[in-house]
């Protein structure tokens, strides 16, 4: 099997398709025995969808004309051999003759591909240099995005332009109802897995570097999950009792879900909500993993009166769909994928669940809004026009060492303190 080739299909769904790379890959990477060539693939699909603005842009230099719309998979080779060459440790030559050989189907195609190639390992310097005087191809993000984080953060936009570029770091969430973090960290540091512990969050672990999580002590038996450090917040942010009902709504994959439980196990309720079936069966997944029981119920969070069923709660977790410009390290594919268009639309389903989650807010409880976006439009804004329309409302103030107080809620900068970028804001009901 050709691994170039391999990834260039996965690519390609991506690209041409429309699919997130993590369906992508889970759904090509079981055609790849070996531990490590899984891996390489996984790391050139990451790496071009990272960089994909800055290699197109040289690939545009390097093209006598441009490729037709039904030659995307000679696109992908292409670019996924500039990748191996721009930023892999891949001899230049397995990296040229490997990448030719993939386009096994288009005999045309592989002079075209070793012209190309060649012709980037000499020019490489030059075509760098070109790069700085595009913007776009310079920051590898979408000039919509890029105009969005300079309007929204002009200090800090280019440092976060810069962060989304590189992979996050590998978090995880040690399960406190099965031993401390302090037993953990020793267990890591014997199998030399080097880490340290998180600042934020007491269950917070970051790695030096990623590893199988099947090599990490005790995972398939629940002692730790892979969470980063800032969606742990919210279990903590929601101030459990014993006793209480919960609804975590927009729930899948359940990371937060799982975390409220092992935060609190003598809860009344936890009812998590998601409107994607598969989506939800993640959920059930990971639960089954930790030895946890939620009740699962697949609806639309917007139309409570569809299932909710009279019910109401003291703890409420909007985990809000959003943009998600905050986790792009993790997902770079949303830089291609997400639409200036989809924030618009994303603000009002945003603003419809909100009020669905609050009509389901006992008095005096708790909702915590968050989603995992760096827009104001998507977190303050959002909060501030809510208020704006429930005098019933109290914004509880959230005092932490972590991120940064903005008028309404509070605010993670993508990469800062080591974690995604993330908006937390905590909403009170007056009896």
């Amino acid at each position: 099997m050709n691994l170039r080739n391999l990834a260039a299909q996965i690519l390609l769904r991506v690209f041409k398709d429309g699919q997130s790379l993590t369906a992508a890959l889970e759904s090509q990477l079981d055609k790849v025995p070996d531990g490590k060539d899984r891996a390489f693939v996984q790391a050139i699909c990451y790496g071009v969808c990272r960089d994909y603005y800055r290699l197109d842009f040289m690939l545009r230099q390097l093209l006598s004309k441009p490729l037709r719309n039904k030659d995307r998979d000679i696109h992908m080779l292409l670019l996924l051999g500039i990748y191996q060459l721009h930023a892999m440790r891949v001899q230049q030559h397995a990296a040229v003759s490997e990448t030719v050989a993939a386009a096994k189907k288009k005999s045309w195609a592989k002079s075209l591909i070793n012209g190309v190639l060649r012709q980037y390992i000499r020019d490489q310097e030059a075509l760098v240099h070109r790069l700085e005087a595009d913007r776009q191809a310079r920051f590898s993000h979408p000039e919509w995005m890029i105009e969005q984080f300079q309007r929204d953060w002009p200090a800090q936009a280019e440092a976060m332009l810069q962060a989304n570029n590189q992979p996050a770091p590998m978090a995880l969430r040690v399960n406190l109802r099965q031993g401390s973090r302090e037993d953990y960290l020793r267990q890591l540091a014997a199998e030399q897995i080097e880490v340290r512990a998180g600042d934020f969050c007491e269950t917070t672990i970051v790695l030096e570097r990623p590893v199988n999580v099947d090599s990490l002590p005790g995972f398939a038996d629940g002692r730790v999950s892979v969470q980063d450090g800032a969606a742990q917040l919210a279990a903590q942010l929601l101030d459990l009792q014993a006793g209480q009902a919960v609804l975590d709504m927009c729930a899948a994959p359940g990371g937060k879900t799982a975390a409220i439980l092992e935060r609190e196990p003598a809860l009344k309720t936890l009812l998590a909500v998601d409107i994607d079936q598969n989506r939800l069966s993640k959920v059930e997944e990971n639960l089954q993993r930790l030895q946890l029981r939620a009740e699962l119920c697949v609806a639309d969070a917007a139309q409570p009166e569809q299932w909710a069923q009279g019910r109401s709660f003291d703890r409420i977790l909007l985990d809000a769909p959003c943009s998600a410009l905050g986790v792009i390290r993790r997902h770079p594919d949303i830089k291609w994928l997400r639409r200036e268009s989809d924030i618009d639309k994303l603000q009002r389903l945003q603003a419809k669940i909100l009020n669905a989650a609050w009509s389901l807010l006992k008095p005096g409880g708790v909702l915590l809004y968050a989603t995992c976006s760096v827009l104001k439009r998507e977190n303050e804004a959002q909060i501030e026009s809510f208020l704006a329309r429930h005098d019933e409302a109290a914004e509880l103030k959230i005092v932490a060492d972590w991120g940064q107080a903005r008028p309404f809620g509070r605010q993670i900068i993508s990469g800062s303190e080591q974690m995604d970028g993330f908006y937390y804001a905590k909403l009170g009901k007056r009896h």
